[in-house]
């Protein structure tokens, strides 16, 4: 069992091929249970953890669960961080397709992001998105696994909480035009200032990556490109930085509309 969490911690094929995840942490078990995550494996360290705090995980009520407590030393093989809480757990990934994401408004506000790499970037854009109670987050063209460890820790669990979607531009780009979304490209060229764009509408803020930009297909979409004005010597910012300043601008029209 132990061989088979290290496994899923550090493979993505085998994440991929079981359709299990691995995750660690107190936030992220209780998010993760919120969020509707089935655990299957349960380890613990009582050198770590104190008994109370594992009775508040309300642990008790998942007959099926296995639980294994294993010393610090194994522990510390398993744990993906350094500083740690004695809790790491196979969780049951979820599927993440574009029909079945239920929007809560009417006038759905989303966040989509062009093939991101970084699992840092796409934390912190699932952490942007939590933040301000976005409808959805969709991610068009994936290239890393959504269950990556590192995605998790960076999300600090938001990952299992933030209505996520998986699928291609071409998909994506569908969808959106189906069900009356405008796209908002950020882009350079042929742009207007995100102050000047009108959020209040059902929309969706499309990033691409810091290197690259949004590709061709999207831009040929695109109902407006948006900017954000640069005023030293670069010309882009860190993509989960953008994401937020756009995200709060469609936000202060919303709530002053």
């Amino acid at each position: 069992m132990i061989k088979r969490a290290l496994l899923l911690k550090e493979k993505s094929r085998e994440r991929k091929k079981s359709g299990l995840f691995v995750l660690e942490g107190i936030r992220e078990l209780q998010l993760a249970l919120r969020g509707g995550i089935v655990l299957e494996t349960f380890f613990y360290c009582p050198e770590i953890i104190r008994q109370e705090i594992l009775d508040s995980l309300g642990l008790h009520q998942f007959s099926a669960l296995k639980k294994i407590e294993v010393s610090r030393e194994v522990y510390q093989k398993l744990a993906h961080r350094e500083t740690t809480e004695g809790i790491f757990a196979i969780g049951k990934s979820k599927t993440h397709t574009l029909d079945q994401l239920i929007f809560k408004r009417k006038r759905p506000l989303i966040l989509i992001a062009q093939a991101p790499e970084k699992p840092g970037n796409i934390g912190a854009l699932l952490r942007t998105a939590d933040a301000a109670d976005l409808d959805a987050v969709i991610i068009a063209d994936p290239k890393t696994d959504l269950y990556n460890p590192n995605i998790i820790r960076s999300s600090v669990g938001c990952v299992f909480t933030t209505p996520i979607a998986l699928g291609s531009s071409a998909q994506i780009i569908r969808f959106l035009q189906e069900n009356q979304i405008a796209i908002y490209g950020a882009a350079l060229s042929a742009s207007k200032h995100y102050v000047e764009v009108d959020f209040k509408c059902a929309c969706a803020i499309v990033l691409g990556t810091e290197a690259t930009g949004l590709s061709p297909e999207w831009l040929e979409k695109s109902d407006q490109n948006i900017i954000i004005p640069m005023l030293g010597e670069i010309d882009s910012m860190n993509v989960s930085v953008s994401a937020a300043i756009l995200i709060f601008e469609a936000k202060r029209q919303r709530d002053f509309s």
